[in-house]
């Protein structure tokens, strides 16, 4: 669309909510829930970590780039509506990755309770599936091999005890050299159900019916240990492969749909402000995270709602946490054919690198941006853990999907109603009072989530997220505007944002997960939640210490809007320029 068409702001602004509304829900159903499906494929905690962490990182390089060259050659729309397509396609990518168990999958379903009872009932078959079924996969075969070992020493020590010492003689020097290399070739194949497992595993070529060596003789204690040792070796070498295939799946699945979806958010956004700027109304651009937030709330709930009435699996392997990644595919198509009213704005500027690197010398010219930039970094790496293990550690307190979406929920709708109070609670306890309390309150929910004790208890302490998120990062974003120079506000708090939810939450998940492996979840958050308080203790301090004066924003000054008095009010009586002109214009009147 050209420049000089004449644009519905109205319309612009109701097509834009609407894809930030579904594109937003979409994400929603699949994303806060990533690693729980992770879980229930079977990977650790430090494989989780890293696979979140290598997206944030991607997230954070790849999308201003993207959507820099994007600008550059003016294919937004082109970028956008690809970016959309293949979303849906790369999404489903995981869905087709095999899980490493599908005990683990029943360990953590949300009717694992009910599962147990029948496996103790021996009516395992009927949930899953047939016993052969179960056999078909690796950790079927191998407690079956195991079992059938048991039963072969059991029925081979009763023989043992009627052998003569000739049997016991023939049978040391040669049958547990057989043995042994029998059970190294393939153990799986040697146990395999339908076969003659006694004989694939202590004979090689029969010997003559008159040969006692024939008889099946009872190994000695060494080569028994040996044997043993040997399976062990053999489940956790087969295991650890395994895990490892399904890792190297899910971060290719995971790299691929990072890639195409991360610069989708970025372009339509820097489209829509631009097409904005263009038509002098950025002033209500400010409000269109709302319908995003919206969409994020919808989202949640109403997956897990539906999600929540499933049994544990749909078919015979097709879990039914899949079904958020099918509500994605069907929210991004509806958001798909809402891309295609979206406004784009070409535009043949190409001041966004300019303005990037003004952003990033702001940062490290002024002691309070240094401070907010390493607040934003630090609250990264630490929320970067409640993002990524919040839902395990409900999970393990018993919790249901609806719950783990209901906080989700509470959050976000917290963050709008709190919103109508922004301009008293910043009035009130002025930028740096605001960051200091809500470090106080992320601190505290951090403590609380580590000491979690029902399905449902994490849903009160939610409502801190609007004091722990959104009051943060409209403090933040006052503090910054101090100091920033015309013309780069947004692309300072850009700048900022990519500190935190990039590279703040990519260290915070690698860190994290490997701190969940040897310590655990309750451990990782009361440290996270004493590091916080440190920090908060610290920037008390350097945020006193720090010259109070601030640099005059004269494009705020002369942008200002009446209606906006109230909101900085404070801000523009300690400016002398804003003074001296209400001084003058008083001389004047009078």
């Amino acid at each position: 669309m050209s420049t000089n068409q004449q644009w519905d702001v109205n319309k612009a602004l109701a097509v834009a909510s609407l894809f930030h509304f579904l594109y937003s829900a979409g994400n929603a159903c699949v994303i806060p829930f990533l690693t729980l499906y992770f879980r229930q494929l079977g990977l650790t905690a430090p494989l989780v970590g890293i696979i979140i962490g290598i997206k944030h990182l991607i997230s954070s390089l790849w999308a201003p780039l993207c959507s820099y060259f994007a600008k550059s050659h003016s294919k937004r729309k082109v970028l956008i509506t690809g970016s959309l397509l293949c979303s849906v396609g790369t999404g489903l990518l995981l869905t087709l990755v095999p899980p490493l168990n599908k005990d683990v999958m029943y360990k953590y379903c949300n009717i694992s309770q009910q599962s147990s009872n029948l496996l103790n009932n021996g009516e395992r078959t009927d949930e899953v599936g047939t016993t052969a079924d179960n056999y078909n996969r690796p950790s079927g075969k191998i407690a079956s091999s195991m079992n059938a070992i048991n039963q072969i020493i059991q029925e081979l020590e009763t023989l043992a005890s009627n052998e003569t010492p000739i049997h016991r003689l023939e049978k040391e020097t040669q049958t547990p050299e057989i043995g042994l290399l029998n059970v190294n070739g393939n153990p799986e194949k040697n146990l395999s159900i339908g076969g003659s497992t006694e004989f694939s595993l202590f004979q090689t070529n029969p010997h003559p019916a008159g040969r006692a060596s024939y008889v099946f003789e009872n190994p000695s204690s060494h080569w028994e240990k040996v044997r043993d040792v040997n399976f062990e070796l053999l489940q956790e070498i087969h295991f650890l492969a395994r895990e490892h295939q399904i890792f190297l799946m899910v971060l290719g699945a995971v790299v691929v749909w990072e890639l195409v979806a991360a610069p989708l958010e970025w372009m339509a956004d820097d489209s829509l402000y631009e097409y904005l700027d263009f038509v002098d109304a950025t002033d209500r651009y400010g409000k269109l995270w709302i319908w995003s937030y919206l969409g994020a709330a919808g989202g949640a709930c109403g997956i897990t709602i539906f999600v929540d009435q499933l049994n544990c699996f749909l078919s015979a392997k097709i879990s039914r946490l899949t079904v958020h990644f099918y509500g994605y595919a069907v929210l991004i198509t509806l958001t798909l054919l809402i891309s295609v009213f979206l406004p784009i704005h070409v535009s043949k500027k190409t001041e966004h690198v300019n303005k990037t690197v003004k952003a990033l010398n702001l940062i490290g010219s002024d002691g309070r941006t240094i401070l907010s930039a390493v607040t934003v970094f630090l609250t990264g790496v630490i929320g970067s853990t409640v993002q990524n293990f919040l839902f395990w550690q409900m999970q393990d307190r018993g919790s249901s999907e609806l719950y783990m979406g209901l906080s989700v929920a509470i959050g976000l709708i917290a963050e709008i109603l709190l919103y109508v109070f922004k301009s008293k609670l910043l009035r009130a306890l002025s930028s740096s009072g605001t960051v200091a309390l809500s470090l106080s309150c992320l601190s505290a929910q951090l403590l609380y989530y580590s000491f979690l004790w029902n399905a449902w208890s994490v849903l009160p302490i939610q409502m801190l997220c609007a004091f722990s998120n959104g009051a943060l990062w409209w403090a933040v974003n006052m503090l910054v505007d101090d100091v920033a120079s015309p013309g780069t506000e947004r692309a300072l708090h850009i700048v900022l944002q990519g500190l935190s939810y990039g590279c703040g939450a990519s260290l915070g998940s690698f860190a994290g997960g490997f701190v969940v492996s040897n310590f655990g979840l309750a451990v990782l958050y009361r440290a996270c939640s004493v590091s916080l308080a440190l920090w908060l203790i610290l920037f008390l301090i350097v945020q006193s210490k720090l010259p109070r004066q601030k640099k005059i924003n004269y494009s705020r000054l002369l942008a200002a809007d009446p209606s906006d008095e109230s909101d900085s009010d404070e801000e523009k009586e300690r400016d002398w320029l804003v003074k001296a002109m209400k001084d003058e214009n008083f001389n004047r009147n009078w």
